[in-house]
């Protein structure tokens, strides 16, 4: 009894902090990054900003609640097609987003005056990138 709770309780810390790490990644992506002002600014209507963002929102809580629920959609196998395109579209704009905001990262860590423990600082993120997926892969 007390070993479950302990293991729904680290569970739930580690949701937690993996929640946290992927909400301040999307959060940096969308500020450092500036992607509402550029997406405004490449298709001239500034006009539109608050309906970027509001979009942004919506989505974020819209798919957040939608993982969270069990629901299956049927679709024919040449409609996965369309939405592997999408899907495939997104991951390579996050990466390539992702390229230009590892130049956070010298920042963020002279701000908090940790510069000169960038080395351990990446190390860090590393090792817990490479835990966190043996975790996943070998237990769940």
């Amino acid at each position: 009894m007390i070993a479950q709770i302990a293991k729904d309780i680290l569970a739930a810390f580690i949701g937690l902090a993996g929640g946290i790490a992927v909400g301040s990644g999307m959060v940096a992506f969308l500020v450092v990054l500036d992607i509402i002002p550029r997406l405004a600014q490449i298709t001239h209507s500034f006009k539109s900003i608050h309906a970027y963002e509001a979009a942004v929102v919506t989505g974020s809580l819209v798919f957040t609640w939608v993982d969270f629920g069990d629901g299956k959609l049927n679709l024919y196998p040449m409609s996965t097609a369309l939405v592997g395109l999408f899907a495939g579209c997104f991951v390579g704009m996050l990466a390539a987003a992702l390229t230009e905001i590892i130049n956070v990262l010298p920042i963020l860590a002279k701000r908090v005056g940790m510069g000169s423990y960038m080395i351990l600082l990446l190390m860090a993120m590393i090792f817990g990138k490479v835990v966190g997926s043996l975790f996943e892969w070998l237990l769940y």
